[in-house]
């Protein structure tokens, strides 16, 4: 492949999942809380990651990555624990910034820890059970009516997942398996709505949209274990269809067990 073949692929992957995270983005930003959170929980920015870093890497390679992701998903608890709190006291910036400090500090000390599949696994469901009760006081709050989006929202939402593909493609063969996989789930969509709502319906709406997600986690965790235990024997595409499937079904399912009990 010649270098301007190389560039205009990297362009069309940055392309298509900067239209793919704008489009959800757009959708969750209108929709109420509880649906916003199971869109934006939604492998919208980690899915067209992984396939883009699977396009270029084997099956043994893409196992690495997703038990990468998987570990590092534990360190969204840090992030929406911390965000919440802060929300209540703080505006956009710092609130966003504190919860970023805590989610690298999360994944940094994630990554020296020794794991198996399994224990990540039973991991990340305890931690998001547990942070469900933990962050249930910051449901209550409730948005008045939006203000108009400022210009630079859906361009700035384009950017960051736009960056992070072109980061992860350069990038993989340098941080590895699991670092690519450490890269994939980094918080672009919760980050970019956090950036965009919070100035706009205040910190504790928005806290409220964000911590509404958490169930929608231990599905996207289930759907990264079941890939990574299928990515080598059904190859890894067939592994990744089946998790976004399964996280379809996860938050599919809570959206109409909430529409059951309303």
């Amino acid at each position: 492949m010649t270098g301007a073949e190389a560039s205009l692929l990297l362009l069309s992957k940055m392309g298509i999942a900067a239209t793919i995270v704008v489009a959800v983005s757009i959708i969750a930003e209108k929709s109420k809380p509880f649906l916003a959170a199971m869109v934006a929980t939604l492998p919208v920015s980690a899915g067209p990651a992984l396939v883009f870093l699977a396009l270029g890497h084997d099956e043994a390679f893409m196992a690495g990555a997703l038990v990468g992701s998987l570990v590092t998903n534990l360190a969204l608890t840090f992030y929406i624990l911390g965000y919440a709190w802060l929300a209540q006291r703080m505006s956009a910036l710092p609130s966003l910034a504190g919860a970023l400090m805590l989610w690298t500090f999360g994944a940094y000390l994630l990554k020296h820890l020794p794991w198996s599949l399994a224990s990540a696994l039973v991991l990340n469901i305890a931690a998001y059970l547990a942070l469900i009760p933990l962050t249930r006081s910051y449901l209550a709050a409730r948005a008045g009516a939006l203000p108009m989006r400022p210009w630079f929202a859906i361009p700035l939402r384009a950017l960051a997942v736009a960056a992070l593909v072109a980061a992860i493609t350069l990038l993989s063969d340098v941080l590895g398996a699991y670092g690519s996989g450490w890269l994939a789930v980094f918080p672009v969509v919760l980050s970019s709505l956090i950036a965009i709502l919070h100035p706009r319906i205040g910190g504790p709406a928005t806290a409220a949209v964000i911590v509404s997600g958490v169930p929608g986690m231990i599905g996207f965790a289930i759907a990264l274990a079941v890939a990574a235990v299928l990515v080598e024997p059904i190859g890894r595409f067939w592994a990744l269809g089946l998790g976004l499937a399964i996280t379809l079904a996860w938050n599919g399912g809570l959206v109409l067990m909430r529409g059951r009990n309303a």
